[in-house]
């Protein structure tokens, strides 16, 4: 006997691809209890079906419910400057990297991985709730690199450590490569190259082997590379061809829609997209 398609999927993901957060961020919804569906109050593992349209509530709001393939996936370079936190409000009043982002109606801006205070640099946003949870997971080892000014003299067993693996206080971590950029004097630059994304992970490897960190900027995510020409705290829209790279990089369906006109795709896709990118930052920019 022939089983029935089952078209659930888990709450979690479905409020991820509509953009109302990360997977982690809507299980700590679930946990407290925030989300209910069809005045039932959620918990963990439980699974709907999109189609039926169900009654889903954030907080006590109701949400649209839309089925994700009407929405257009969309990807946005921005250039981080230092100062801006990764969070869209803040008790201090800190300026947000959100602030300068378009506008969206019935959608929302998603961060794909952070970067801290004090590091500047590409920060990739996107309204697919599961392409960001995807590129920042894990397991699925996408490449981040960074130009990083060291202060003092390094040491070859200093090196060779970061390259073979370190304790940090959340477990082992180690840098995929490590690329002498040159400097001068006391300052130093390099580019190293991780597969995680843990708070802070550049930096305190670095302080793990007794080396300060004093400028640290992210140049690469994935293939996709910080634009030359784009000014700080401004952003750039991806074109097709870079938004389904970094859909097939975590086995995502290819997108088919873009918001950019053809002639905007050619001139931006030379900008943002490199397969082998080589970034050299030894002198400040």
């Amino acid at each position: 006997m022939k089983t029935p398609k089952d078209n659930t999927e888990k709450l979690q993901k479905v409020l991820a691809n509509l953009g109302h957060g990360s997977r982690r961020e809507i299980e700590a919804l679930i946990v407290a209890k925030k989300i209910s569906v069809d005045g039932k109050i959620s918990t963990l593992g439980d699974r709907i079906d999109i189609r039926t349209q169900p009654k889903i509530r954030i907080n006590g709001n109701l949400i649209p419910v839309r089925p994700k393939e009407k929405d257009v996936c969309r990807v946005l370079a921005y250039y981080k400057p230092e100062g801006e936190i990764c969070s869209k409000n803040d008790p201090e009043g800190r300026a947000t990297v959100f602030t300068n982002l378009p506008k969206l109606k019935n959608a929302r801006w998603i961060n794909i991985g952070r970067l801290d205070i004090n590091t500047s640099g590409l920060l990739l946003f996107t309204t697919d709730g599961e392409l960001a949870n995807r590129l920042m997971h894990p397991r699925n080892e996408v490449e981040r690199e960074y130009a990083v000014r060291v202060f003092g003299k390094v040491t070859d067993q200093q090196i060779f450590q970061l390259k073979k693996g370190i304790q940090l206080e959340d477990g082992p971590a180690a840098f995929k490569s490590i690329q002498n950029q040159g400097g001068q004097g006391l300052n130093h630059w390099f580019n190293v190259v991780i597969t995680e994304g843990r708070n802070r992970e550049v930096r305190r490897m670095w302080e793990a082997v007794g080396v300060q960190v004093s400028r640290l900027l992210r140049v690469r995510y994935g293939n996709i590379t910080l634009p030359k020409r784009l000014s700080r705290g401004t952003w750039l829209e991806l074109d097709l061809n870079s938004v389904n790279y970094l859909r097939g990089l975590v086995g995502l369906s290819v997108e088919e829609k873009s918001f950019l006109s053809v002639d905007e795709q050619k001139n931006k896709s030379k900008r943002i997209f490199a397969k082998r990118p080589s970034v050299n930052f030894s002198n400040k920019r």
